[in-house]
């Protein structure tokens, strides 16, 4: 386990929350990080999140769903996460209105390196999309979440962080919540935090060993 970045990340950066990618813990992995002050877990599959919820049950966990969440699965989790990291339609939206039984902390993922590949909605479509959801009472949008292109070339990922910071901040004259930000990688979470990065979505860093 990486102790020296998390003491870095804490020591450095009190605000930023560090969201710990679950996908790379069995169940057993998970009380090395909670003893090193991690409480946050983020998983992107419904069917690990319930098998590890139900046997983490009595640990303080905080849980973030940052997969990609599909209607038909929403039932499943949706009353068991704390923040939903991956909100990019309104059938998604009206699903969670549906079956969650108070309100639901949610970014916005956005697609910021354009590629097809990837989930999340165009930039000059949030908007319109926060306003689509202004009737729904389970939802509460926190911030923004992005994913930049993994790629060597720090000028591009450089970039794409920056689009979300900008689109953040012009929201925010009519959107005042909107104060977050989920972008950062383990490849990138440097670039992230230098451009206002509030939640670090990290995996395989936290896991390398350091002395």
């Amino acid at each position: 386990m990486n102790h020296q970045l998390i003491n870095t990340l804490k020591n450095k950066h009190p605000n930023v929350t560090i969201v710990m990618a679950s996908k790379y813990l069995e169940i057993h992995d998970f009380q090395q990080f909670i003893d090193a002050g991690i409480r946050d877990f983020g998983e992107n599959r419904d069917t690990a999140f319930i098998q590890k919820k139900e046997a983490l049950s009595s640990s303080n966990i905080t849980w973030h769903f940052i997969g990609t969440l599909q209607t038909k699965k929403v039932k499943n989790i949706i009353n068991d996460i704390a923040v939903l990291h991956t909100l990019d339609r309104l059938k998604l939206a009206l699903e969670i209105e549906k079956y969650r039984d108070t309100v639901l902390p949610c970014f916005i993922q956005v697609n910021i390196s354009s590629e097809p590949q990837k989930h999340g909605i165009n930039a000059e479509e949030v908007s319109d999309f926060l306003n689509s959801l202004a009737p729904l009472k389970k939802i509460n949008v926190i911030g923004l979440m992005g994913m930049a292109e993994d790629t060597h070339d720090q000028n591009i990922i450089d970039a794409q962080f920056k689009v979300l910071t900008a689109l953040k901040t012009q929201l925010q004259s009519k959107y005042p919540n909107l104060n977050d930000l989920s972008m950062g990688m383990s490849q990138d979470y440097i670039i992230a935090l230098k451009h206002g990065a509030t939640h670090l979505r990290l995996g395989r860093i936290l896991l390398e060993e350091k002395q």
